[in-house]
């Protein structure tokens, strides 16, 4: 059953479009869970960006936010510190899930829209009054566009960077390439991970070009997505995973198997076949990602 949301007034509200505005910020609003007592939808122009529970930061409540969940629970040991890389910020969703599962974890998170980042930190502060401060305060929001920030990064910087960038919902074009990608690679330690949100549907020619862009740059990649989604009936989300070595495929299976709304894992030859022919994305060439259909967020849990 779909979470439920009101306007902050105590009104219920069934569409993201209805609801008003939670701070001067035209555009921006705050839903609350009416299931979570401290939890809240951010949206931006309608779309839905990012739930966060103050209550619970490792309760992750968009399936595709999930499935980068594991891929960060599979990063390392479990419970050692992580240096990751958010490009782009939003609620901070997973940024609070490391704080809270891998403490002492040192984060960066970059925003591009700097009204999005105010609201986040006076309606949804890492740390609230009233109640202990958590390792959460070492993250770290900078308000600048995400690939000019990774370009700065000092190479072989991070365990995890986390692509989930979109302006309303699209993701901009300069950070679907080749090019992209190599500065995502240059940022990771030889034992990092990349993961990439991806929102495309039929015929997903983007999706199937962005995952060829990552599989051209990383020896070791795999897909996590909802049959549905992978078989083109429907707009989506695919989360993408490259790395250079032997990713945990099994482990990310069984974990995607067993969510609330499972997702299947494609790796290897069936991965290939499901690129086909699609050529890797260039700077030169790029396009940002497809609108999605109208109707696609009356479904919360497929933001984007």
């Amino acid at each position: 059953m779909p979470a439920r949301y009101s306007d902050g007034n105590g009104a219920a509200r069934g569409e993201p479009g209805n609801a008003c505005d939670s701070g001067p910020e035209h555009g921006i609003e705050l839903l609350g869970d009416l299931d979570r007592p401290h939890a809240w939808m951010l949206l931006v122009d309608g779309t839905p960006q990012s739930h966060v529970d103050l209550d619970d930061p490792r309760h992750l409540e968009f399936e595709y936010v999930r499935r980068i969940g594991h891929v960060i629970d599979l990063a390392g040991p479990p419970g050692q510190a992580l240096r990751v890389l958010h490009l782009g910020g939003g609620g901070l969703t997973l940024a609070r899930y490391v704080a809270a599962t891998r403490p002492g974890s040192s984060q960066l998170a970059v925003e591009s829209d700097a009204a999005v980042a105010n609201v986040v930190r006076r309606r949804l502060p890492l740390s609230q009054p009233g109640r202990s401060r958590t390792r959460a305060g070492r993250i770290r929001v900078r308000v600048a566009d995400a690939r000019a920030v990774l370009e700065t990064v000092a190479a072989g910087t991070f365990d995890v960077v986390i692509a989930d960038v979109f302006a309303g919902a699209r993701t901009p074009a300069h950070l679907t390439s080749v090019e992209f990608t190599k500065a995502v690679s240059r940022a990771l330690r030889p034992t990092g991970v990349y993961a990439a949100n991806i929102g495309d549907g039929p015929p997903l020619a983007h999706a199937r070009a962005r995952i060829g862009t990552v599989c051209a740059e990383f020896s070791h990649c795999c897909v996590i997505s909802e049959s549905a989604v992978l078989r083109g009936r429907r707009f989506g989300n695919l989360v993408v995973v490259g790395a250079d070595y032997e990713l945990p495929v099994t482990d990310l299976t069984r974990r995607a198997a067993g969510d609330p709304f499972p997702a299947r894992v494609l790796d290897g030859e069936e991965l290939g076949q499901f690129v086909g022919g699609a050529k890797p994305i260039t700077d030169e060439g790029a396009q940002q990602s497809p609108a999605p259909p109208p109707d696609v967020f009356a479904d919360r849990r497929h933001p984007r």
